[in-house]
């Protein structure tokens, strides 16, 4: 068996990691394709260097363009990879225009595609990346979802169960190796002499700092928060935007604000893991801060990791100057709050993702499930049904006794959940899909 990772942003290598070293451990063979967008040493071979992976086999190095000519260079570059090394299957992670090229690259050569991170929603479609997870999902063959709520999202759109795997996320096996490596090498804190408590801070987003409106309202916030030190390591976009609009000298002023140049992954996991608080903008971040244990305040009005809202680590504040403000007050004045925020229960998993992953894909391998055939059956279409079930039954007891259906979602009342073949569903309404396809 031949695995293709796709990687192509500092996330996407960072996530992709400790699938790789599983892997690598497991003997399998693998080809790491680097699109390229983040295209400079510090952000291309260096950072593989500090991540202790390999080089990667191949670097297409598409640099930065506008959506339709960055994916298109890529597709062209991914076609004419796996033409040559016929891979059995293609690993994508995440939301980026390189998860985009990839999956529509493979399914159009009929290469099994597997989605590291599918099944994330924020229903927002003027955001590029939830374009690219949904025409990802489209595409893809074996989903490899952090949660069972992203499960669900999944069988909404009419996928089976059978091709998904609740696996956990792997930024928990990514936080746990890779805190390893920067405790070894990072000494951020020391060079940056920081007196008690901090906060630190990421904002990048278009819709935050290229909104006038939006960006005075996170700075007049950020001027007023009292009692920590916010540690701000500026994205070339943030400085460019905030001088524009002249808000730049009123952070760099402010007493308790530090800004600093963008810094390295490893020397922020490392902030991360010593703040009191986190802010963001970052969808990744969000997944970090509730493996690291640390309260965190997004700067949105949506997310597609609901999962840290709903477990109690995580709260949506917008750009609104007031909610960011008194959340902020709230939680460091009330200590119960910052620990119930602080111990909340990590929906992500155990650290054990990317094993999960690898016995997946390998038991597919198996199977030859990987192998994208044309169908042999007259296709007779297929009948769904919502079924009320009044036996003491299972999942797998209902499927073994109606072989000609397949259950889609389980509902227990009003909710969804997914069809765990363990599951009892005595007394419970059911989605089952029913075949109609004959044999001639």
């Amino acid at each position: 068996m031949k695995i293709a990772f796709i990687i192509g942003t500092r996330p996407e290598i960072i996530k992709m990691s400790p699938l790789i070293d599983e892997v690598d451990k497991r003997g399998i063979d693998y080809i790491l394709i680097h699109t390229g967008q983040h295209y400079d040493f510090e952000m291309s071979q260096q950072f593989f260097m500090d991540l202790e992976l390999k080089e990667p086999d191949y670097n297409i190095g598409v640099g930065s363009d506008s959506h339709g000519k960055q994916t298109a260079v890529m597709m062209e570059g991914i076609e004419e990879v796996l033409l040559s090394e016929k891979p059995d299957i293609v690993l994508v992670q995440g939301d980026t225009n390189a998860v985009l090229a990839g999956a529509l690259v493979a399914a159009k050569l009929h290469i099994a595609v597997g989605h590291v991170e599918a099944g994330l929603r924020s229903y927002d479609k003027t955001m590029p990346e939830e374009i690219n997870r949904m025409v990802a999902d489209v595409c893809t063959n074996l989903f490899f979802v952090p949660t069972e709520e992203t499960a669900i999202n999944l069988l909404f759109e009419g996928i089976s169960p059978e091709d998904i795997f609740i696996t956990g996320n792997t930024v928990v096996d990514a936080c746990h190796r890779n805190l390893k490596i920067a405790s070894k090498s990072s000494h951020i804190m020391s060079e940056l002499k920081l007196e008690g408590d901090i906060l630190s801070l990421t904002l990048h987003r278009a819709e935050n700092v290229d909104d006038r409106e939006r960006l005075e309202n996170i700075v007049e916030a950020l001027l007023n928060i009292q009692g920590l030190t916010i540690v701000f390591p500026v994205h070339p976009r943030t400085v460019k935007t905030l001088k524009e609009f002249g808000m730049y000298s009123k952070l760099e002023k402010a007493p308790h604000i530090r800004m600093i140049k963008p810094i390295g992954y490893l020397d922020f996991l490392i902030l991360e893991s010593n703040s009191k608080l986190l802010v963001t903008d970052s969808g990744g971040i969000q997944e970090e801060a509730i493996t690291l244990d640390v309260p965190c305040l997004t700067l949105r009005y949506n997310t597609e990791r609901p999962e840290t809202v709903h477990a109690g680590g995580n709260i949506l504040v917008g750009s609104n100057t007031e909610k960011i403000t008194s959340n902020i007050a709230r939680i460091l004045a009330d200590d119960s709050l910052y620990q119930q925020m602080k111990k909340a229960p990590n929906p992500y998993g155990d650290g054990t993702a990317s094993e999960q992953m690898v016995d997946a894909i390998q038991d597919a391998f198996n199977q030859g499930k990987l192998e994208i055939k044309p169908p042999e059956k007259i296709a007779g279409g297929q009948m769904k049904k919502l079924l009320i079930v009044d036996e003491q039954v299972t999942v797998a007891e209902f499927e073994e006794k109606n072989p000609d259906c397949t259950i889609n979602i389980v509902f227990d009342g009003v909710n969804p959940k997914f069809p765990h073949s363990n599951l009892s569903i005595h007394g419970k309404t059911i989605m089952v899909s029913q075949s109609c396809a004959t044999d001639f």
